[in-house]
């Protein structure tokens, strides 16, 4: 028997030493070194039958490639479709990430069980019962989906050449083993050789994968970063357990924009596509309330209308307070700063609240306007007109700055019903004969002229 070889990694990132060190030089971090077994036998997992027509690949001039687009695979989930740039790509590896609890395998599961491919589903978490309980909740029976409970590489790839599965879904990453490497799963030399065999596996075959991985609880993936580098997706699940949203984002993704998104809504019977996220985003009421501000966002490609709510009160504890849920604190101390030294409203001694509705959290300068309308609003004790939308984002010496995509966040508005947008007077619009009155605005005291008055 050969002699047992051993090495040492970082199960932070992955780096390997010859011997145990305290930090790890590569990312920092202290007593993440541990040590693995690395033997290897002398073949691989996965191993295509050879043809007697292959033919070494020869270099081609770049104008002699096939420039065809790949045809994608439908998903049947308008939102994964988006997220994905149009569907599953054949021969693709996808990497799906989140929080325990938040939804990944619901997802995977409910999407294996309408999909008209004939789909593997391998689970090393759960038993089949367990699957088969959840999978009666979602949809009704599937003839094309098979349920796999396995978390040796070896015997997956046995069932995937007996059942000649379209698609393969692993629950998840962390789970499995192979023989070739004598270490633990979920251990950084399972992890990288279990998915260097399934890229293996589905470059060679076409078949596309589409992997669960588990999250630290810093929020990133666990495991080496490499793994990130291997697949060609990487997806995040997001949302809080405690709220019904939940929003796919997709961080890699070579063949299609990172910058779209999905939205779904978490019911008894699975995830529900929200294909209309400004409805749910936007709180209906009877009576018009001071401190309330509709401003348009954009989250990629999609716009959406966000309802942005603050609470002005004068300080009572000698410090004014400024408390943010979803917005940035910083960027809201800045506005309150324009607002009292270039408008001239007294907001110093008053606390500040400020909330974006439906636990969502957003970066986009293009809200500073509708921040602005709610904290005047909430100062003033005057409800902001139903029917007006804020774009627009707010300088240091108070002007209003244009926008970009003011065409697209001018149609959404208009869509839902809206009569008014108040838009930076510098932005260059396209759209003719609107149905909705676009109120062009410089200052901020021009804002606060028309709202109040």
């Amino acid at each position: 028997m050969s002699k047992v070889k051993t090495s040492f990694f970082c199960q932070s990132c992955g780096t390997q030493y010859a011997k145990w060190q305290g930090q790890c030089n590569a990312c920092k971090e202290w007593n993440t070194i541990a040590e693995e077994i690395i033997q290897k036998q002398e073949k691989t997992a996965w191993k295509s039958e050879p043809t007697s027509t292959s033919k070494a690949p020869r270099p081609l001039k770049i104008n002699e490639i096939d420039s065809a687009l790949e045809i994608r695979m439908d998903t049947t989930d308008g939102e994964l479709n988006r997220v994905l740039g149009g569907g599953i790509v054949p021969g693709s590896l996808t990497l799906l990430g989140g929080e325990p609890g938040i939804g990944k395998s619901t997802l995977l599961l409910q999407i294996s069980l309408k999909l008209p491919y004939k789909t593997l589903y391998v689970s090393g978490e759960e038993s089949q019962k367990q699957i088969k309980m959840r999978a009666e909740r979602i949809t009704p029976n599937s003839d094309n989906c098979y349920i796999l409970t396995e978390t040796k590489t070896q015997n997956i790839f046995k069932q995937i050449e007996a059942i000649q599965p379209e698609i393969v879904i692993i629950d998840s990453i962390q789970t499995l083993h192979t023989d070739y490497i004598e270490s633990t799963a979920g251990s950084i030399s399972q992890i990288r050789e279990t998915t260097a065999e399934l890229i293996k596996f589905a470059k060679e075959t076409n078949i596309p994968v589409i992997l669960i991985g588990h999250i630290t609880k810093d929020g990133n993936i666990a495991g080496p970063k490499i793994l990130e580098h291997m697949v060609d997706t990487v997806l995040q699940f997001e949302g809080d357990r405690n709220h019904v949203y939940r929003i796919l984002r997709s961080l890699k993704n070579r063949f299609g924009s990172t910058a779209e998104l999905g939205i779904y809504e978490m019911l008894g019977s699975g995830l529900r596509e929200v294909s209309n996220p400004s409805e749910i985003l936007i709180s209906h009421k009877d009576e018009e309330m001071s401190g309330t501000a509709i401003a348009t966002t954009m989250e990629g490609m999609r716009p959406l209308m966000i309802e942005i709510q603050s609470l002005v009160s004068t300080a009572v504890y000698g410090t004014p307070q400024r408390s943010t849920t979803g917005y940035n604190a910083k960027r809201l101390n800045m506005i309150l700063a324009v607002l009292e030294k270039r408008a001239g409203f007294r907001l110093g001694a008053k606390d500040v609240f400020l909330n974006v509705t439906g636990g969502i959290s957003v970066d986009d300068p293009a809200i500073d306007l509708a921040v602005v309308a709610a904290i005047l609003s909430s100062n003033e004790d005057i409800p902001v007109t139903k029917g007006f939308c804020f774009a627009g984002e707010v300088g240091l010496s108070g002007e209003i700055r244009p926008v970009n995509r003011v065409d697209q966040r001018i149609q959404e508005a208009e869509k839902l019903g809206f009569t008014s947008i108040f838009v930076s007077k510098y932005n260059k619009i396209a759209l003719k004969n609107t149905g909705i009155k676009i109120e062009l605005v410089a200052k901020i005291e021009d804002v606060a002229s028309i709202l109040f008055g």
